[in-house]
C-alpha cells in the first residue's frame, strides 16, 4: 500500500494509511515526520504493534523519557495508562493512589511540560479497550494563537509560566503524589508560546501543569493561565478520538493539549501504553528565540 494522509479536522489531525509503524523504511518515516509537523496529531489504525516496535518507532523522533515514580511503569520507557495492576492484572481500587494519579489525565495538559526538557511527541497505543467510553481529546494550540489579536500576542512575549506535576495533581487530589514523587520532579519554567523550528508556526503553551506566571502576583498569574486554557479548549479547537483495537495516536506536545475522558473503570479493563520523546532540539531553539524577543 502507498502511504496516504487524510485530514480529519479542519484545523489539525490526520489519519495515516498504508503503513505498519513497526516496519518503516527511512523514506516512509520522513513522510510521517512531515505530516507530524503539519497536522500535530496523527492516527494510525490496525497496527500490529509490539512493545519493541513502539519503542523503536518513538525513538526515531528523539531520546525517550523514562517514567517517573508516580507511574506504575516506573523506570521504563512506557507510561502505563490502565486500571489494571501491572503484577496481578486485577482492577485497581478507585481510591488507590495509582488511580488518583491517573485522574489528573482528565485535565487538559501537554505531556512533561513540567520537565526542564519537555516532550516533543507522545505515542499512545491501545492494547486493551473497554467497549464504551474512554475517548482521548486533543485541542490545538496553534489556531488559538493565530486567533489572538496582535496586542494579545505581544503580551505573551518574554513571559514564562511555572509548570509542575505537583500543581496539576493537587487540582485533583492532594494524596495523588508522595513527597518523594514531588521531589523527583521539581517545577520547570516554560515560555507561554512555542515556535515550531521546522515551519515557524506558533502555538500558545499552557495546560494544567502550568500554575502561574513567573514574576507576576500569584492570583493574577493563575487567572491569566486559566483564561488561556479556557480559550484554547473551545469546542472549535477540539478533536475527540474514539479508540479502536489496533489504534496508535501520535501527537505534538509543543502544539496540542490533550486529556482522557471517563470510562467505567470498575466494570471494564483498559490498557494503554505511552512512549514519549524529548524535545531537546526545539527546547534549545526556543530559549534562543525568547531571549532575542525579550531583548528587543
Amino acid at each position: 500500500m502507498t502511504i496516504a494522509i487524510h485530514p480529519v479536522h479542519e484545523l489539525f489531525v490526520a489519519e495515516v494509511t498504508g503503513i505498519q509503524c513497526g516496519n518503516l523504511d527511512e523514506a516512509s518515516f520522513l513522510k510521517i515526520r512531515a505530516a507530524f509537523e503539519e497536522y500535530s496529531v496523527l492516527i494510525f489504525r490496525d497496527q500490529a504493534i509490539t512493545d519493541e516496535d513502539q519503542i523503536t518507532f518513538s525513538s526515531r523522533f528523539g531520546p525517550l523519557q523514562k517514567t517517573a515514580k508516580a507511574n506504575p511503569g516506573v523506570g521504563t520507557y512506557f507510561a502505563r495508562q490502565s486500571n489494571l495492576d501491572v503484577n496481578t492484572n486485577e482492577v485497581i481500587p478507585s481510591d488507590d493512589r495509582r488511580m488518583l494519579h491517573q485522574k489528573a489525565n482528565f485535565l487538559w495538559h501537554s505531556d512533561s511540560s513540567y520537565r526542564a526538557v519537555p516532550a516533543l511527541c507522545s505515542l499512545l497505543s491501545a492494547r486493551l479497550l473497554p467497549p464504551e467510553g474512554g475517548n482521548t481529546e486533543f485541542a490545538t494550540m496553534r489556531a488559538p494563537y493565530a486567533d489572538l489579536t496582535q496586542e494579545q500576542k505581544d503580551a505573551l512575549y518574554g513571559l514564562e509560566a511555572e509548570h509542575s506535576l505537583a500543581h496539576s495533581r493537587s487540582l485533583v487530589d492532594s494524596r495523588a503524589l508522595t513527597q518523594e514523587m514531588i521531589n523527583e520532579l521539581p517545577p520547570a519554567r516554560q515560555p507561554l508560546f512555542r515556535v515550531n523550528p521546522v515551519n515557524g508556526r506558533r502555538a500558545i503553551y499552557a495546560g494544567s501543569h502550568a500554575s502561574h506566571i513567573v514574576g507576576w502576583p500569584m492570583e493574577k498569574g493563575k487567572k491569566f493561565i486559566q483564561d488561556l486554557n479556557q480559550f484554547i479548549t473551545q469546542d472549535k479547537y477540539v478533536y475527540s478520538h474514539p479508540w479502536r483495537n489496533g489504534d496508535m495516536v501520535l501527537w505534538d506536545n509543543r502544539s496540542v493539549l490533550h486529556r482522557a475522558t471517563p470510562y467505567d473503570a470498575v466494570k471494564y479493563k483498559r490498557v494503554m501504553l505511552r512512549t514519549t520523546s524529548e524535545d531537546q532540539e526545539s527546547q534549545y531553539l526556543q530559549e534562543r528565540v525568547h531571549a532575542k524577543l525579550s531583548a528587543a
